[in-house]
């Protein structure tokens, strides 16, 4: 055999033993390829599930059962039940007046969960500016009091104390310091006088978006905190839990092992299990009322969190990946959906065990992309062409 064909014999012979495994698995070779692929020591024995995206059946399953810290995937069950209890189009409204006569500052809020410290970036993003607000009172204050920013109280209803806080902090850097009094919204109704200020931030739904797109905490816990209020509970975390287990008690998922110390996952004390999860997930995907959640789920390589992810460590799953990430020092996980030619897979990956810092982590993430890029691949409809 002369040189060239040794060569190509060899390259013929790499080629087809790469090709199958880097083709897409067929459901009864994932559960064989899958154990080998999550025993490597990076990800510390995690736990994982995968679902026939259809049928509800379960294609694989490793530690389903075993409690886990979500991190950030906690943000899917708050997602969740802001579509189950507020309106996706309504706004949030803030107002503030002045009462000249009484020296009073009136705030009736709405518990917005987005206004902003930044007033370009309000502006952008169409929220509301908190600087705009506290600029425009100090100059109808100093309007209706000579010039003076003395004797005056703000009594408010309806703001996070973060808020009230920022509030503060804003006007005491330019001398006015007033005392400030929560009241109920019918008190504060009541107080009000000249209209200084009136700001809007974006609907739900696109509050929802960005809180999922980018994880954002904050969002998550007073979304998840407003969804409680909004079914007769309270603000506070009692009030979540209770939400949260009613919703999967809705879907018929048991609830015994989860835990529930915030709605954003920021908590190491959270536990869920993989198989929670992954019914959760493949429940919401076959109701129409939660598209909304699907749709703002991070693309793997294209968007958000996932925006980096899959390009170097599994390409062929770019633009076929759309779950929620969840980072914590020693936890990543990962949970949502994979495409894999024509059907779509409910996929829960939980490794809370990994070693702590940043390298243990990137390469944790790593593993679970190539777990996933065994799976993904495009539905590419054959084409017939007619012949001549």
């Amino acid at each position: 055999m002369s040189f060239f064909r040794k060569v190509f014999a060899l390259c013929l012979a790499l080629t087809l033993s790469i090709a199958p495994a880097d083709a897409a698995l067929a459901p009864e070779s994932i559960p064989a390829v899958f154990d080998e692929l999550l025993k490597i020591p990076t990800l510390s024995n995690p736990a994982m599930i995968v679902i026939d995206g259809s049928t509800g059946q379960i294609i694989y399953e490793k530690n389903i059962f075993s409690q886990r810290k979500p991190a950030s995937v906690m943000k899917v069950l708050a997602g969740a039940v802001t579509l189950e209890y507020l309106d996706p189009q309504s706004l949030f409204n803030t107002n503030i007046s002045i009462s000249a006569e009484a020296k009073t500052v009136v705030i009736q809020g709405s518990l917005d969960p987005w206004i902003s410290l930044d007033h370009n970036v309000a502006r952008k993003m169409h929220r509301a500016s908190l600087p705009y607000m506290g600029f425009n009172t100090l100059s109808a204050v100093k309007k209706a009091n000579g010039g003076s920013l003395k004797n005056y109280k703000v009594v408010y209803s309806n703001l996070y104390s973060q808020d009230v806080a920022n509030l503060k902090a804003f006007w005491a850097k330019r001398g006015f310091k007033p005392t400030f009094k929560a009241v109920s919204s019918e008190v504060a109704y009541a107080a009000q006088g000249d209209l200084v200020a009136s700001e809007n931030s974006p609907t739900v739904a696109e509050i929802l978006d960005w809180m999922m797109l980018w994880s954002d905490n904050v969002l998550a816990d007073r979304l998840a905190a407003l969804a409680s209020r909004a079914a007769g509970y309270s603000l506070n975390i009692k009030g979540v839990e209770t939400i949260f287990r009613a919703l999967l008690a809705q879907f018929e998922i048991d609830d015994s092992k989860l835990v529930v110390a915030d709605a954003s996952g920021l908590s190491k004390k959270n536990r869920i299990t993989a198989k929670l999860m992954g019914e959760l997930l493949y429940k919401l995907r076959k109701e129409e009322k939660y598209a909304l959640l699907y749709n703002s789920l991070p693309v793997g390589g294209v968007s958000g969190t996932l925006q980096n992810r899959f390009i170097t460590t599994a390409p062929s799953a770019v633009g076929l990946v759309r779950a929620k990430t969840g980072t914590l020092n020693g936890t990543a996980t990962l949970a949502g959906y994979v495409q894999s030619t024509d059907r779509e897979y409910v996929f829960v990956t939980l490794a809370d065990d990994i070693a702590k810092g940043n390298a243990a982590l990137n390469k944790a993430r790593a593993a679970i992309d190539r777990v996933l890029g065994r799976i993904a691949a495009p539905n590419i409809p054959a084409e017939i062409i007619p012949a001549a």
